[in-house]
């Protein structure tokens, strides 16, 4: 199997790399460096092999356009800051991005080629009561299970919901609001219930939402992902939820650790560990290889953790082992 790694490239990283993993031993091997880009933060591959990845060119930022081959197809920027999410739709044959500095949201076409053009643009407004909610921050654009566009934006406590066109224009449909000062970041949804899970940054909580199917959510629960005597710093980063839909993992960058939750019979969360992640500043992580392993890339260390799931309990069983991607950000099973 390979692993991609997305990073930040302002000390040792070059773009985008990958590496082996051995899926009997659970060892990583063979790093290797992909294609050259200025902080490749968040990765996504379409079903025909290209990759699109936040990215910038001459001093503007935006998306940029792979092929399978990892050549460089075409960038699309605009004046400022790159992105921070990505994603396929292919569906519909679009990409979706989120921007979090100037807070809006980007849907793109995929030319035949596999290159992109912009489709639509869609600017959030607001603030919140924290110190990082001076503005909109859109964090997070990727699609329900019933292919709306869900977005996560930080900066005003809101997950926003877009109906899509077939050629990517955006028209709001749903406004959810978090808890004040919450900051939404990531979102997953259940497997079967109609349910969905919401990592907040910067509160360290997740709200477990009711979901409608069209657009509409409702919050069940809140829980927190740290333990009640921590008093340092922290922000979430990464939410996963597993393919059985029996088990919720969530980062914490601060406390450097994952907190694992089991699903009950209602979908709510009961948190039953906190693990250490092993590494400074764990932003990402993926569930791979049929859930079996769970794998942390850590910004700060660089160094990439490998841990045993259990199917069973859920929790974490670390397999050591001296395994670097420098600055790594964002981990990605393809």
């Amino acid at each position: 199997m390979t692993l991609y790694f997305g990073s930040y490239t302002r000390r040792l990283s070059k773009g985008i790399y990958s590496a082996d993993f051995n899926e009997e031993s659970g060892l990583l091997s063979n790093l290797q460096l992909l294609a050259t880009e200025d902080n490749p933060t968040y990765l996504a591959f379409s079903q025909a092999g290209n990759l699109y990845t936040v990215g910038s060119e001459n001093g503007q930022g935006g998306v940029a356009a792979f092929d399978a081959h990892f050549q460089p197809l075409n960038h699309v920027v605009t004046d400022g800051a790159p992105l921070c999410y990505v994603s396929v739709d292919e569906d519909r044959q679009l990409v979706y991005g989120a921007n979090y500095h100037k807070g809006q949201i980007f849907s793109y076409k995929i030319e035949s080629d596999g290159s992109l053009r912009l489709a639509d643009t869609v600017q959030h407004h607001g603030s919140g009561p924290h110190e990082n909610q001076q503005s909109a921050h859109a964090h997070f654009a990727d699609l329900t299970p019933d292919h709306y566009l869900v977005t996560c934006d930080l900066g005003i406590d809101s997950v926003i919901t877009y109906d899509v066109s077939d050629e990517g224009t955006l028209t709001e449909i749903g406004h959810y609001k978090s808890a004040p000062g919450a900051g939404p970041r990531h979102i997953v949804f259940h497997p079967t219930a109609k349910l969905a899970y919401l990592i907040c940054e910067l509160n360290a909580s997740i709200e477990v939402l009711i979901y409608d199917g069209v657009g509409q959510f409702e919050l069940l629960q809140t829980i927190s992902t740290l333990p009640a005597d921590y008093t340092g710093p922290n922000n979430t980063a990464a939410i996963r939820i597993s393919k059985d839909g029996k088990f919720v993992y969530a980062s914490n960058r601060g406390h450097d650790s994952i907190a694992i939750y089991r699903t009950l019979g209602d979908a709510t969360l009961e948190l039953i560990d906190i693990q250490s992640s092993l590494g400074q500043i764990p932003r990402d992580f993926a569930l791979v290889s049929n859930d079996s392993y769970l794998i942390v890339a850590h910004q700060d260390s660089d160094k990439v953790t490998v841990f045993k799931r259990h199917p069973e309990t859920g929790l974490l069983t670390e397999i050591p082992q001296d395994f670097e991607a420098p600055e790594a950000v964002c981990i990605l099973e393809n």
